[in-house]
């Protein structure tokens, strides 16, 4: 009986993900959604700033607390293993939705492209979605979002471990999903203040993210990792 819930649990976890992730793309890049960047009612500008800034850091905060192995070794004493992914993603898709529900715009715009130059940003912008999608597959786009695990026990077999790879834009740099999110944030074509205020905290959170990240990943994978990190930049290729 839990395997069966552990499927169902895991699946819908993996579908709610891809409703509020796309309606992320769209929110990001004002369209397509009713509720975006810069739609919704507008408080006074420093309110507008402090608030969207704390609902930053109130996704950014657990999501990379809950990423670290200290957390997952905690959560594993009162959450079974195979849906220990997918319980971390629905929390990490109720934070990401209510940070695009209570999100409040600032509607000064600080540049806003047009003709030739907007097409080329909404190019870049879809690129860096596409590099952030395809990056996943790169890894283990199936257990990056719970998939193999709740599988591997509807069956009732054993999971495979995870090897070190470098793939495509692995070689080039070390964090391809992360480099694609900074793409997307800061080539939207309309860049109010709001957008602005999203870019400036999310990278901020990248970054330290991927500071705490990098320790974890030493941890794990030792030798391999430091002489990686050695030889291959960590955002930009050739820096």
């Amino acid at each position: 009986m839990f395997r069966l819930f552990a499927f169902v649990y895991g699946v819908s976890a993996y579908v709610a993900f891809l409703v509020v992730f796309l309606w992320f793309i769209g929110f990001v890049g004002d369209f397509a959604v009713p509720k975006t960047v810069n739609s919704g009612a507008a408080g006074g500008t420093l309110e507008s700033v402090v608030v969207n800034l704390l609902l930053i850091v109130l996704f950014g905060l657990p999501h990379t607390v809950m990423a670290r192995t200290g957390f997952k070794r905690w959560l594993s004493k009162t959450v079974p293993a195979p849906i220990e992914r997918s319980t971390y993603m629905w929390i990490a898709n109720a934070l990401l939705a209510f940070l695009m529900w209570q999100w409040q715009p600032i509607g000064a715009v600080v540049w806003q492209a047009q003709g030739m130059a907007q097409t080329f940003l909404y190019g870049v912008f879809a690129f860096g979605w596409v590099l952030l999608l395809i990056s996943t597959f790169l890894t283990d786009h199936f257990q990056l979002f719970g998939l193999k695990q709740i599988t591997a026990c509807l069956f009732n077999k054993a999971m495979a471990p995870s090897k070190f790879r470098l793939v495509l834009f692995y070689k080039l740099v070390r964090h391809p999903m992360m480099l694609g999110f900074l793409i997307a944030f800061w080539s939207v074509p309309t860049m109010t203040v709001g957008s602005l205020v999203l870019a400036v905290g999310m990278s901020a959170y990248i970054l330290i993210g991927i500071h705490f990240e990098e320790r974890g990943l030493e941890e794990e994978l030792g030798a391999n990792y430091r002489a990686y990190r050695q030889t291959t930049p960590m955002l930009l290729p050739g820096l």
